[in-house]
């Protein structure tokens, strides 16, 4: 079969990827989280920088290993390539499809997660797995985000008015 066949079949027989890029928002990252969102709260900044560095090192626990597989191409290669060499070459869960004069590479659950072009070079697309942790870290931290500047809020209300005075007024 040669490459252009890949395209069709590029979804077909792929396994899952191994249990260790499996991820869970577990209890102890949910309070850290909390943590940060308090101290930044109390500072008046949304998503400080130890909240966005937590968020970089959860994603990347269940990111493929782009630069790997960047490593492993040659462009003159490839197009000379079939699809059984694409898949020697990435290696399980991954594979490859060269169409229009590119590389499109796809982690095992079949998600598309890097892209070659001629013209722009490689191309870092976010699998489903970086998508999900990013939605669950990102929500995790806006509710107690919200919920310590409520706290503060209250807090300040009710110094207003023990002092004798409406602020507010």
């Amino acid at each position: 079969m040669d490459i252009t066949g890949i395209a069709k079949s590029h979804h077909a027989g792929i396994p899952k990827p191994s249990s260790k890029k499996e991820w869970k928002l577990s209890d102890s990252l949910r309070e850290q989280i909390a943590e940060y969102a308090r101290e930044d709260a109390a500072q008046n900044v949304y998503m400080g920088n130890k909240f966005l560095a937590l968020r970089k090192s959860e994603v990347a626990k269940v990111a493929p290993d782009r630069a790997a597989l960047m490593g492993k191409i040659d462009m003159k290669e490839i197009r000379e390539a079939d699809e059984r060499w694409l898949r020697l070459l990435f290696g399980e869960p991954y594979e490859a499809e060269f169409q229009s004069g590119g590389v499109h590479v796809y982690d095992g659950n079949g998600d598309e997660v890097l892209t070659y072009t001629a013209g722009v070079g490689w191309h870092e697309k976010e699998s489903k797995a970086e998508t999900q942790v990013h939605g669950a870290l990102k929500a995790a931290y806006y509710d107690a985000y919200h919920a310590a500047r409520q706290e503060i809020n209250s807090g300040i209300a009710g110094m207003e008015v023990q002092g004798g005075f409406d602020a507010r007024a």
